[in-house]
């Protein structure tokens, strides 16, 4: 793969960014062009490994060294073709993806890894551009009618699969433009939203309808819908927000980080005319250390906040690997974000008490302790530091601290459903994909709980399977298992 000891001639490099005071300014994509000589050495730097570690680090199994070597023999409808036949949206991937497959890549064991991310990201592109990307509706229909509720990246996947296979796909989304969280919870300085219209406009043309600002049980019944279709798939997510139950927690100024990431999405696709949740001229606590905080320091910065501070409970990672966590394994190291290098003080060990406001009910400050992580009773737990305690300003908190499950709004009950004590929706026995309703599968976040955007459209593409041999016996669809590996049955089964 690649060319001959190009990972010794060649280092790992990735595009530039535009400088933090400019593109606070704005929220478009903050890298520059990479040239198409530097992105073939980059695929240059792929070697012949053996054994590619890689595919088992993508959730997706993208056949990665193919993809690398036609990269770096300049055939990009080759480089295309076998990307697409594993990953419905490389363009999104190709943005957003932590990348795991870079940190199980075999050079990574003592280099820098191959570029995947940057060079998917760059054979997208190159397809749209070269106009390799076209509509290719099935040739024939199948007469089965599906109906996918949600068009996160999880729906997206299982819609598009199942309308390849022949079956008319009706999305149904209770938002108002489709997308689900790459729309309204990735901010725009990440992935511009033209590239979620872009692809949406292929779908369309290939068959898949779009239904928007549809709520089940107000727009339209759940009962309905199983009566007009012949199978359901749910992919809503998991939008239940993880509360902080600390004194002062519902004071005006205490926010959920979705209420202000998707506000200004909302702002930004000319939805709403401002953002309701203003950070300009205050002081911004995040709570949370997690690509969602980021996002909210990102935003933050660019309505002019007076400081931003994020907390983590946990202590702060290494910089490089620990000994107890050797490649392949993900690395548990400090990753510092494009809205990091922006500007904002990142505290580490910290324990939130309690948020103190004014007699308006107004959030004012909130009360810090330091913790120490010590290993009690056989696990690892934290104790608070003795005098440690203090107050530090806060006009405008951000809560980014995970998800529960599913949103709590009777979806799940409303189409026969069953859940579990943890409020994730049961599993069918022996069926990948099916809940406790023969006719209703399940993919994304709101089946495996809060995940990536790469995991929910592995989960899109394997349900789709599922409920193909669900409504034909049988299914053409690719699937995981018939690659170099399968993730989803042991989960499965586990949920069972």
């Amino acid at each position: 793969m690649g060319a001959k000891e190009g990972f010794i001639a060649y280092k790992r490099e990735t595009p530039e960014t535009r400088s933090p005071e400019e593109r606070k300014k704005d929220y478009k994509e903050i890298y520059v062009p990479f040239s198409g000589e530097k992105l073939n050495q980059q695929a240059a730097r792929c070697m012949d490994c053996g054994i590619p570690f890689c595919h088992s680090g993508c959730p997706l199994g993208n056949v990665i060294p193919d993809f690398n070597e036609a990269v770096y023999q300049q055939e990009w409808e080759e480089a295309y073709r076998i990307l697409r036949s594993t990953n419905n949206f490389p363009e999104f991937t190709g943005r957003i993806c932590p990348a795991p497959c870079e940190a199980s890549c075999v050079l990574g064991i003592n280099k820098d890894p191959v570029t995947i991310e940057l060079i998917e990201k760059n054979i997208a592109e190159k397809a749209f551009e070269l106009n390799l990307v076209q509509p290719a509706p099935p040739a024939t229909r199948t007469g089965k009618r599906v109906a996918v509720i949600g068009s996160g990246p999880a729906g997206l996947a299982a819609a598009d699969q199942l309308n390849q296979a022949g079956h008319e796909v009706t999305v149904f989304e209770k938002d108002h433009k489709v997308g689900g969280l790459l729309r309204y919870g990735i901010p725009d300085f990440k992935m511009e939203k033209w590239v979620i219209d872009r692809r949406i406009e292929v779908m369309e043309q290939e068959g898949v309808q779009f239904k928007t600002d549809v709520t089940i049980g107000q727009t339209i019944e759940a009962s309905a819908i199983l009566a007009d279709f012949d199978a359901v798939v749910l992919a809503t997510g998991a939008a239940q927000p993880r509360a902080l139950p600390i004194p002062g927690a519902d004071l005006k100024g205490v926010h959920y980080a979705m209420d202000f990431l998707g506000r200004q999405n909302q702002v930004i696709g000319g939805e709403i005319e401002e953002n309701p949740i203003s950070a300009a001229g205050k002081h911004v606590i995040v709570i949370g250390g997690g690509d969602t905080g980021s996002d909210c320091i990102g935003t933050s910065n660019r309505h002019g906040a007076a400081s931003i501070t994020q907390l983590e409970l946990l202590p702060e990672p290494p910089k490089q690997r620990a000994v107890v966590n050797p490649w392949p394994e993900w690395p548990m190291t400090l990753r510092t974000s494009s809205s990091h290098e922006e500007g904002a003080e990142r505290k580490f060990s910290v324990l939130t008490k309690q948020f103190l406001g004014d007699e308006a009910g107004q959030v004012t400050g909130l009360e810090l302790v330091d913790i120490e992580w010590k290993h009690l009773d056989g696990r690892m737990q934290f104790v608070e530091i003795p005098g440690s305690n203090r107050v530090v300003p806060c006009d405008l908190a951000f809560l980014a601290i995970g998800y529960t499950g599913p949103a709590q709004d009777g979806l799940l009950g409303a189409f026969g459903v069953q859940t579990q004590e943890n409020t994730l929706p049961k599993t069918g026995k022996n069926i990948p994909y099916a809940s406790t309703n023969a006719k209703v599968f399940l993919a994304g976040d709101m089946r495996r709980g809060q995940s990536l955007v790469v995991w929910a459209i592995s989960e899109g593409r394997e349900a789709a399977v599922a409920v193909d041999e669900y409504l034909m016996g049988e299914s053409t669809l690719p699937r995981k298992d018939e690659g170099y590996f399968d993730i989803s049955k042991p989960y499965v089964e586990e949920k069972q």
